[in-house]
């Protein structure tokens, strides 16, 4: 059965090389977790990646850095509340800000493996692969090729965060993150196949680990006491609890947070966005409204009540988790902790979800650049596949692969690492390189010119 206790017991170690006593009498291991995020390269590139529009040009519109961090600070304060009532109860040999550390950590890195482009970048790749590239997969197994052909954004943030690209010793396990970091971001920990979205269950809409990384998450599944649905060799397990908490920090983020964007452009009407986000404070409203009332600018405004928003989310979301405690421990509760909350905040979440759809995610700006991701992904996939699988044919495009993507300049034995590492190439860049290297590559614009 799993308990806090057993769930935790390992929850502190570090996958591959070990820091030393000195460092940890500076900062607690989850706090180095998350600096060591924070001073990746991977996790600087979120700042040209689209979050609302892609390539933005205000900069009042958030991009994945900014949305990541703010992010991590609602995980910040969900892992604290919940850890002030976890921790007494069962005497763990922890604090609420070292839960708090680790929800923050995960939230940092939850979206580090996502494509140009956003989700749209995603399915770009998958097409791709599915299309003309499948003709590069033909020796691969149905989960190699599932990795490939459903490729997904978390499996890819997890082979950065949790695995080396190639044979560096140094940097052996990634980030070298504690288990308990790995598990808190893993949201869907099992692997491509098979597809389980019917299940009904949160944690088996995606997948959350290529078969690259299979073994890396069984290790981090085995010390933590993971409950163990697997059948028939494929691996399935439950959630770490606390990745419940990365998902509701997310989920208020961006349907808040986003839905300030939009005002923030123009597409959402001040009269509008000011309605539902004094809807979603519910009762607390009144607690504020004479603060409120004595702003005079419109955007000081709504961000007064977004902050007032998160704020009431946080709430409800924490007392959630914490009513259901049990229950997610033994796997019986997989939902979103947002889509779960009173009846009347999911109705206005649910409204202002939808206008976002609509109105944001579905305008005329993003969607003319998510069609050009599908041009301009393949494209890039291409060109680099075929350079790895024949450097000599392509030895031009061969020099332009970074040595991290490669072994002493080579190319793997594996085909599949192979083709899987030009995809995690293509996918780390952001899009304003993607594009600029589309351009490069088929002559449409000379670099330096």
């Amino acid at each position: 059965m799993t308990t806090w206790n057993n769930l935790f017991e390992h929850a502190g170690n570090r996958l591959g090389k070990k820091t030393s006593a000195t460092e940890k009498n500076v900062r607690t291991d989850f706090q180095r977790d998350f600096d060591r995020i924070v001073f990746s390269p991977a996790f600087r590139r979120l700042q040209n990646k689209t979050q609302v529009l892609p390539l933005p040009k205000s900069d009042f519109v958030r991009n994945r850095l900014t949305h990541s961090l703010e992010t991590a600070s609602v995980g910040r304060s969900l892992g604290y509340i919940v850890g002030e009532k976890i921790i007494p109860t069962y005497k763990l040999s922890l604090t609420p800000s070292d839960f708090g550390a680790i929800v923050s950590a995960a939230c940092l890195t939850h979206d580090i493996g996502n494509p140009p482009f956003g989700h749209a970048g995603e399915d770009a790749i998958s097409k791709y692969f599915k299309e003309e590239g499948s003709q590069f997969l033909t020796d691969f197994t149905d989960k190699q090729k599932g990795d490939l052909q459903n490729f997904e954004g978390n499996a890819a943030g997890f082979r950065i965060i949790a695995n080396t690209l190639a044979n560096d010793s140094q940097f052996n396990g990634g980030l070298r993150l504690t288990y308990a970091t790995y598990a808190t971001f893993t949201k869907y920990p099992k692997e491509s196949l098979p597809n389980l979205k019917q299940s009904g269950k949160c944690s088996q809409k995606k997948y959350g680990f290529f078969q690259s990384e299979k073994e890396t998450f069984l290790e981090i599944a085995s010390k933590l006491n993971l409950n163990n649905n697997s059948f028939d060799n494929h691996h399935v397990f439950d959630r770490f609890p606390l990745a419940f908490l990365v998902e509701a920090a997310d989920d208020i983020c961006y349907s808040i947070i986003d839905y300030e964007d939009g005002y923030n452009i123009g597409y959402i009407p001040f009269n509008t966005i000011e309605e539902k986000l004094i809807a979603a404070i519910g009762l607390d409203w009144k607690k504020h409204q004479d603060k409120y009332h004595k702003i005079n600018n419109k955007s000081s405004k709504i961000a007064f009540l977004r902050s007032m928003a998160i704020n009431t989310l946080i709430g409800k979301a924490a007392d959630l988790f914490l009513t259901e405690e049990q229950n997610i421990l033994s796997g019986s509760f997989d939902k979103s902790l947002i889509d779960h909350i009173d009846s009347k905040t999911i109705e206005v979440l649910d409204s202002i979800k939808k206008q976002s759809i609509n109105e944001i995610y579905q305008s005329e700006t993003v969607l003319k650049l998510e069609i050009a991701g599908f041009k301009v992904l393949p494209n890039l996939l291409d060109h680099f596949t075929k350079a790895i699988l024949n450097p000599k044919e392509n030895k031009y495009v061969f020099k332009l692969i970074p040595n991290e993507y490669l072994l002493n300049g080579k190319p793997l034995t594996s085909n599949y690492e192979n083709i899987l590492n030009m995809t995690m190439f293509v996918s780390s860049m952001t899009d304003r390189h993607a594009v600029e290297l589309y351009k490069n590559l088929n002559g449409i614009e000379l670099a330096g010119y």
